[in-house]
């Protein structure tokens, strides 16, 4: 059974850090992708950071471009999102999404990040 299950969400203080987990359960050897993704109040959802599971580095969206940081634990099949100079507008359901080889994805249930000013 697959599962993406996100933690490390919660309220901060404009400025401030938070680090995300997206831990990926029965996708070993069939994991093409991890991405996150958000969505807040009326809005879209919004694509915010994404890596390929066998290449270096990661790609990211314009808005958090220099404030996150998207990093992988290969044999936890894990991936983090470390979130600094957080700003009112980076408030949202943060999703995170898992991606096969055969183009099947998955999606976590979504963990809450609160940004106060």
């Amino acid at each position: 059974q697959v599962q993406l299950v996100e933690s490390g969400g919660g309220l901060v203080q404009a400025g401030g850090s938070l680090r995300l987990s997206c831990a990926a359960s029965g996708l070993t050897g069939t994991l093409y992708a991890m991405s996150w993704f958000r969505q807040a109040p009326g809005k879209e959802r919004e694509f915010v950071a994404g890596l390929i599971w066998i290449n270096p580095g990661a790609n990211y969206g314009d808005a958090v471009k220099g404030r996150f940081t998207m990093s992988r634990d290969n044999a936890k099949n894990t991936v983090y999102l470390q979130m600094d100079s957080l700003k009112p507008e980076d408030t949202a359901v943060y999703y995170c999404k898992g991606q096969t080889y055969t183009r099947v994805e998955y999606w976590g249930q979504g963990t809450q990040v609160t940004v106060s000013s």
